[in-house]
């Protein structure tokens, strides 16, 4: 965790944004798999990180905004505890840690809303993503379940938002560490991938790079030679020769903050020419994103130069027609880029998503409901301390192919028979983090190969 300072200061600056009332925020608790003893891997609610840097499960905090005071909520081990847990700090040794004096037992969250109530107090909390703290919520304060919700504090969610999107220096050194050895787990999958090997045993190894590096992954791996299913999950396909291999891995430090990479990388030593020319073409447009990235501009222009290279590019190869331009802004090019150019990164690799992308990336905006630029998760202007993914990429979608040629759909800019001879090549992109500067942007962590020749170069010295 950071010295005590770090967090007794985001309190204060929380508290101050927020005016009045009190504040309740739900440490998450163990999930079990399949019984009660059997959990998942623990991950604290990143928020509760925030502020509080407790990585301890069964704690919530209360925080008055008007009398200044933090209480940390949580009952301290039993023997019972200790006999399977080991020796453990007490709650009230964790809390001093992190700057907080004052502690009192589970049971009293109850009774410190309730007395709020009753006292016509406001009591912000967060929108829950889980079903426990929406039950918790509901019976705390006395509400049905579907209130919830919409009870939730905006002005809360705001001023977390807009405290958390600014990544402190001491942050930041946390990202490049998370990105680096997301790199590492990259540079893994470079030098084994090869025919004849399992999806299921390069994202075992590149797993393994996280947990030797003291952490874990920061969101399930994606290895796969079908790159044009953007969240694939499944790792039972054998590699062969003339495939694409598409991996996005991310490694989460011990402290919560995520690295968020994409490589895509041919299973023999080199390319194929058709693949080096959609290859180059994404990568084109990934460095006319990263050419955007500085203070004021809104991530959406980023977003919008990487579709129009990538339009450009499918045009000379004969898959579209037209003006490039015009093709954009109807959202023709999205037959190839479906999804948007990045998202906000930090605790969460989609940093704060549960607070949702319309105060997070869109600063209140609403969003665009066009296929593909609706799924731009970060439009708003960036600002020094952001740290954005930059991840545009090519996709070839049977079904979407089909939809859209059964519709006719942008037909003036379409070569569907064009497009067909490509129905099976699959997607690939690259993708690397970046954190707004005061002048431009910086990439995070150790580089990664992502050029054709230095690509092949790791690939041949591999084999």
């Amino acid at each position: 965790m950071f010295k005590a300072e770090t967090y007794v200061a985001r309190r204060k600056t929380l508290m101050e944004r927020v005016g009045s009332g009190i504040i309740v925020l739900l440490g998450n608790d163990e999930a079990p798999m399949n019984y009660r003893d059997n959990t998942y891997r623990y991950r604290q609610d990143s928020t509760f990180l925030y502020y509080f840097g407790l990585n301890h499960a069964d704690l919530a905090a209360v925080m008055d905004c008007d009398a200044g005071t933090v209480t940390v909520i949580g009952d301290e081990l039993t023997i019972d505890h200790i006999v399977w847990m080991g020796t453990q700090p007490t709650l009230k040794a964790r809390s001093e840690a992190v700057g907080v004096g004052h502690t009192a037992p589970a049971a009293s969250l109850k009774e410190t809303v309730r007395e709020a109530l009753s006292k016509n107090r406001v009591i912000h909390f967060l929108p829950p993503y889980r079903d426990t703290h929406t039950l918790k919520l509901a019976r705390l304060l006395g509400m049905p379940i579907d209130n919830i919700e919409s009870a939730a504090s905006l002005d809360l969610v705001r001023a977390v938002v807009d405290q958390r999107n600014i990544k402190s220096a001491e942050e930041i050194e946390e990202l490049d560490r998370a990105v680096s050895v997301s790199t590492d787990m990259h540079l893994a999958a470079y030098r084994m991938v090869r025919p004849g090997l399992n999806e299921a045993e390069v994202a075992a190894e590149v797993q393994r790079v996280a947990q030797a590096a003291g952490g874990d992954i920061s969101f399930p791996i994606i290895a796969t030679i079908n790159g044009q299913t953007l969240h694939n999950h499944y790792h039972g396909n054998t590699l062969k020769s003339g495939d694409l291999f598409l991996l996005d891995a991310g490694a989460e430090t011990p402290m919560g903050y995520a690295g968020d990479l994409s490589s895509t990388m041919p299973v023999d030593p080199t390319f194929t020419e058709r693949q080096k020319e959609i290859y180059n073409i994404a990568l084109n447009a990934h460095n006319a994103s990263i050419a955007q990235l500085k203070p004021g501009t809104p991530f959406r222009d980023a977003h919008l130069a990487a579709c129009r290279v990538i339009a450009q590019g499918m045009k000379d190869m004969g898959f579209m027609k037209g003006d490039v331009d015009e093709a954009v802004a109807a959202g023709a090019h999205a037959m190839f880029f479906q999804c948007g150019t990045g998202h906000m990164m930090g605790l969460d690799v989609h940093d704060m998503e549960n607070l949702g992308e319309v105060w997070v990336g869109y600063a209140g905006e609403a969003k665009s409901t066009q296929f593909g630029l609706k799924s731009l998760r970060l439009a708003r202007p960036l600002e020094p301390g952001f740290v954005v993914t930059v991840e545009p990429g090519i996709y070839f979608i049977p079904e979407l192919i089909d939809l859209w040629k059964r519709e006719n759909r942008h037909a003036e800019f379409l070569n569907y028979d064009k497009i067909e001879s490509y129905r099976d090549f699959g997607g690939l992109r690259n993708e690397e983090d970046f954190v707004i500067t005061e002048d431009g942007a910086r990439l995070l962590g150790k580089k990664k190969p992502k050029t054709i020749e230095e690509v092949e170069a790791l690939r041949q010295t591999s084999s």
